[in-house]
């Protein structure tokens, strides 16, 4: 029996595969990215866990840093960024056969630096997309426009063709919290 996904998970895995091979590779799923928020959903198999079973705290790392990486690229005028610091803490775990749902979003848009929140959470099974429990919360630092060496100018293109229509956001601090 042959099992297709639904054509809206077909166009996420295409958009994460042209945005990140790497997230790809474990399963991640991008939804949203535009300069404020970078959404996504990982259904975790063996492929990104630890012996346990449950989600590897490295791989929840790859994923704040991957797409606090992509807000802080559109934030930044698709200027070049880099990750300098990142901080996690693990509050639950999530396991095999469970889906994790991912959102990032600036807390600080600098002229060099910028600070991504991320936060994870298990997807309620009972309610089909809705968050459940928090399992980790992340602060990315990124150093922010550096500039894009000549022979990589076409980095940013694919993020710009799936860039949703939101403006990048000022200069400034987001005091709100999720």
């Amino acid at each position: 029996m042959d099992h297709h996904p639904p054509p809206q998970q077909q166009e996420s895995g295409k958009k994460t595969a042209e945005l990140d091979p790497v997230l790809h590779s474990i399963g991640f799923e991008i939804e949203e990215v535009s300069p404020s928020q970078v959404t996504g959903r990982l259904p975790i198999t063996s492929k990104c866990c630890q012996p346990f079973q449950v989600l590897h705290g490295g791989v929840s790392a790859l994923v704040a840093e991957g797409l606090a990486s992509m807000g802080a690229h559109m934030a930044s005028g698709f200027r070049r960024v880099a990750g300098v610091s990142l901080s996690i803490n693990h509050f639950r775990s999530a396991k095999v056969g469970d889906v994790v749902l991912v959102r990032a979003v600036p807390i600080h848009v600098g002229r060099s630096t910028q600070v991504w929140d991320v936060k994870l959470w298990r997807q309620d099974p009972s309610t089909q997309g809705k968050k459940g429990p928090q399992i980790s919360e992340s602060r990315v630092t990124l150093l922010c426009n550096l500039p894009v060496p000549d022979n990589l100018k076409h980095a940013g293109d694919a993020l710009k063709k799936y860039a949703a229509e939101a403006e990048a956001p000022k200069t400034t601090t987001f005091t709100s919290r999720l």
